[in-house]
């Protein structure tokens, strides 16, 4: 495939690491970019239980309610999401979005070995989500809970991992021990049903959602990061032009 390029028996000789990291050199935003548009799967929610006709719970109704294929009473409640497809998709896109993005902004970190468990098990809490899109809970209930186990536990697992191997502001830092933390605590919660009065949808929903803000937070924090970084580089080369 690189035959025809100037440089292409450089290409086929590269390692695969190698040319994912100029491929991300190349584009530094794609990755962040990838990361921040997570930011679906609320939109995506917000519009998928609006159109419920029996009014959709946050505390009351799981999240995956909203992808449940049929009308009727379901784990005891009564469940009829009309956009239920839309809800599916979000899942399914969200998890690409998880896996895409990992090995991409993994490659700003590569110095760091456990860095690449942090990454590789958001990718996996990936693939996880495409198997929850996938799989609606009233389809293959087996295969749905497997899935949902990528994001709650190795993807929550992950984020401690993150916060204790990348070179980061310690802000930031914070913030993803934090998220991991959160999520492992509401998983534990959720799994033994104690719900702290917040319901069975609000437990699931402690452990779920700090990951994925955390993505979107993490894609801006990046991109900014790459814009800095790129406009004191124009004003270096500016400032040696000026003094040649």
């Amino acid at each position: 495939m690189y035959h025809d390029h100037p440089l292409g028996h450089l290409y086929e000789i590269m390692p695969r690491s190698t040319r994912l990291k100029s491929f991300t050199d190349r584009y530094p935003y794609l990755g962040p970019l990838v990361w921040f548009a997570t930011l679906e799967y609320f939109v995506i929610q917000y519009v998928v239980a609006a159109t419920w006709s029996t009014p959709y719970s946050l505390l009351r109704n799981p999240i995956s309610d909203l992808g449940n294929t049929s009308c009727g009473v379901y784990d005891g409640r009564y469940v009829c999401s009309p956009q239920h497809w839309l809800m599916n998709f979000a899942f399914f896109a969200l998890g690409v979005l998880m896996a895409a993005g990992a090995p991409l902004i993994h490659q700003e970190f590569r110095e760091h070995r456990l860095a690449f468990v942090g990454f590789g098990g958001m990718a996996i809490a990936g693939v996880g989500t495409v198997l929850v899109g996938l799989f609606p809970e009233n389809v293959n209930h087996t295969a749905h809970v497997l899935g949902a186990a990528g994001p709650f536990l190795i993807g929550n697992v992950a984020l401690i991992i993150l916060s204790l191997t990348l070179t980061i502001p310690t802000s930031v830092r914070v913030l993803t021990g934090i998220a991991g933390g959160i999520g492992l605590a509401g998983l534990f919660l959720f799994a033994i049903g104690v719900d702290l009065g917040l319901g069975q949808g609000g437990m699931e929903r402690v452990a779920a959602y700090p990951q994925t803000i955390w993505l979107i937070i993490f894609g801006v924090y990046m991109s900014k990061n790459h814009y800095l970084t790129r406009r004191q580089m124009r004003r270096e080369i500016g400032l040696h032009g000026s003094a040649a």
